[in-house]
C-alpha cells in the first residue's frame, strides 16, 4: 500500500514563506508515472485541491493560490514539493499529498498532513 509522509509546515507571519515536501514510498519507477496533488483542509472546511503536477511535469493551481504557489517533483526522490510564499491568513490548513495515474482517482489512504498557521 503506497504511503506518503507531508512535512515542512509550521507557524509564519503573513507574507511569510514556507516549503512542504511530500515523500512517496513507491519505486521511482511508478511515482514518475504518476500525477502528484497538494490539498489542504482548514477547519470546518471540506478538503480542496491546492496544486497538481502531472508525470509529465505539467502544473494547475487553485485560483486562490495562482502566482504564490509551485508545485515541483524530483521523481529520483519519489518527493513532491510545495514552494508557498506570500502566505495569507486563509492559507491556514492541514495539507496533504495524494497520487491518482492518468485518467484515475486520488488512491493514497491520506496520511496525517502537516499543519500550515499563518498569523501574526
Amino acid at each position: 500500500q503506497v504511503q506518503v509522509v507531508e512535512s515542512g509546515g509550521g507557524l509564519v507571519q503573513p507574507g511569510g514563506s514556507l516549503r512542504l515536501s511530500c515523500a512517496a514510498s513507491i519505486s521511482e519507477t511508478i511515482f514518475s508515472t504518476n500525477d502528484m496533488g497538494w490539498f489542504r483542509q482548514a477547519p470546518g472546511k471540506e478538503r480542496e485541491l491546492v496544486a497538481t503536477i502531472s508525470s509529465g511535469g505539467i502544473t494547475i493551481y487553485a485560483d486562490s493560490v495562482k502566482g504564490r504557489f509551485t508545485i515541483s517533483r524530483v521523481d529520483a526522490k519519489k518527493t513532491v514539493y510545495l514552494q508557498m510564499n506570500n502566505l495569507r491568513p486563509e492559507d491556514t490548513a492541514v495539507y496533504y499529498c495524494n497520487a491518482r495515474l492518468r485518467g484515475g482517482s486520488w488512491y493514497v489512504r491520506w496520511g496525517q498532513g502537516t499543519q500550515v498557521t499563518v498569523s501574526a
